[in-house]
């Protein structure tokens, strides 16, 4: 399973020139769910979501505060992309869980997410629930704050990681490289 997680001061999703959901200040999640994803990578990302580090305490020291801790919202987008393994140039998809089963996956993501947090302010697309199609072709507007980008990833199990705090700095933009950090 893989997260990108953007510190964000608004996100919302459109479909259709309709706004479907919508957060302010808080954190936007693009979920890539894999085929090898099982319940234990989905509760390790859901803990590793909630309580990344990414927001200011009241003092305005920087990465000590996670979105529960401030009570912010989070919108969850479900992007099989991230799954993406290229191919020459062109993406391939393979290593993506079939949309049959991701949508259940998803829909369980989702169930974690409130039940380890306030469920109202977890927000999610469900293309299922209003278009009947789940994946549908969306807009994802989102406002980074910072820019803050940390992109996640669980394990398989059983991997064993050579450097578990691997992260990459550019600009001011973070990208975290390993979920263990």
């Amino acid at each position: 399973m893989k997260a990108v997680v953007q510190r964000v001061t608004r996100a919302s999703v459109t479909v259709g020139g309709e706004q479907i959901s919508a957060i302010g200040r808080g954190i936007c999640v693009l979920l890539g769910i894999s085929l090898e994803d099982t319940q234990k990578e989905l509760e390790h990302m859901v803990r590793k979501i909630l309580n990344l580090r990414v927001f200011e305490d009241e003092s305005g020291k920087h990465w000590s505060k996670s979105v529960m801790d401030k009570q912010y919202e989070v919108l969850c987008v479900s992007q099989f992309t991230l799954q993406c393994v290229l191919k020459g140039n062109k993406p391939d998809f393979h290593l993506a869980m079939p949309t049959e089963q991701a949508e259940g996956f998803y829909n369980s993501f989702l169930e974690q997410l409130r039940k380890t947090y306030r469920p109202e302010l977890i927000k999610a697309f469900s293309a299922m629930r209003k278009y009947g199609k789940f994946g549908a072709y969306m807009q994802v507007h989102i406002q980074n704050d910072g820019p803050v980008t940390i992109e996640l990833e669980s394990p398989a199990p059983g991997t064993a990681t050579s450097d578990p705090k691997q992260c990459v700095i550019i600009g001011q933009n973070w990208i975290l490289k390993n979920s263990r950090c």
